[in-house]
C-alpha cells in the first residue's frame, strides 16, 4: 500500500502534485481536509480547492482526529490528506500532545489498506523565528516530516510547481 508525502514551501504547487498523485489510484478519491474556515480568506482557499479538485471526490473534514478518519475511510479509494502542518497547528491550538498524535499517525499506516497521499509545508527553510510559538510550531513541523516521511514510501520535495522524487 502506497503512503506518499508530498511537501515544499507555500505556493510550490504540492497540493496540486498531490491530487494528480491521488487520482492515478482506482476508486473514487477522498479528500481529508484539515483546514477549517475560520475566517474569510481561509473559506476562500478553501473554495479554491474545492473548485479544482471538481466533485468527484467524497470530502471529509478533520481538524484534528485524522487517525480514525483514515481507518474510518480505509478500503475504497485513495486518501489525500490536505495538509498535515495544519493538522500539527490544530493539535498545538487545541493543546494536544501533538508528538503523540504525530508518533499515532505513523504508527498506524502500515495497517492501512487503501494508499494515502500527505501534503505538508516545508517550513524550517527560511530565518529563525523571532517568537517563541513559531519557533515551537517550525520545530515540531520539522519533526513531524521527518517522522512521517520515514513511514513513507515515497517522499517528493515541489518548488516552482516541479517535484523532486526524495525517496
Amino acid at each position: 500500500m502506497a503512503i506518499i508525502l508530498i511537501t515544499g514551501g507555500a505556493r510550490s504547487g504540492k497540493s496540486k502534485r498531490a491530487e494528480m498523485r491521488t487520482r492515478t489510484f482506482p476508486g473514487q478519491p477522498v479528500y481529508v481536509a484539515t483546514a477549517e474556515a475560520l475566517d474569510a480568506e481561509m473559506e476562500a482557499r478553501i473554495a479554491k480547492h474545492r473548485e479544482r479538485r471538481g466533485t468527484d471526490w467524497i470530502e471529509r473534514e478533520v481538524p484534528l482526529d485524522l487517525v480514525p478518519a483514515l481507518v474510518a475511510t480505509d478500503g475504497g479509494g485513495a486518501r489525500l490528506v490536505d495538509c498535515l502542518t495544519l493538522w500539527l497547528s490544530n493539535l498545538l491550538h487545541a493543546e494536544r500532545n501533538w508528538e503523540h498524535e504525530v508518533n499515532a499517525l505513523a504508527a498506524a499506516l502500515p495497517s492501512l489498506k487503501s494508499p494515502v497521499v500527505f501534503v505538508t509545508n516545508e517550513v524550517g527553510l527560511g530565518i529563525v523565528p523571532d517568537n517563541a510559538l513559531a519557533r515551537l510550531y517550525r520545530d515540531a513541523a520539522g519533526i513531524m516530516n521527518q517522522v512521517i516521511a520515514a513511514a513513507s514510501n515515497e517522499v517528493e520535495f515541489v518548488i516552482a510547481g516541479l517535484p523532486m522524487k526524495l525517496k
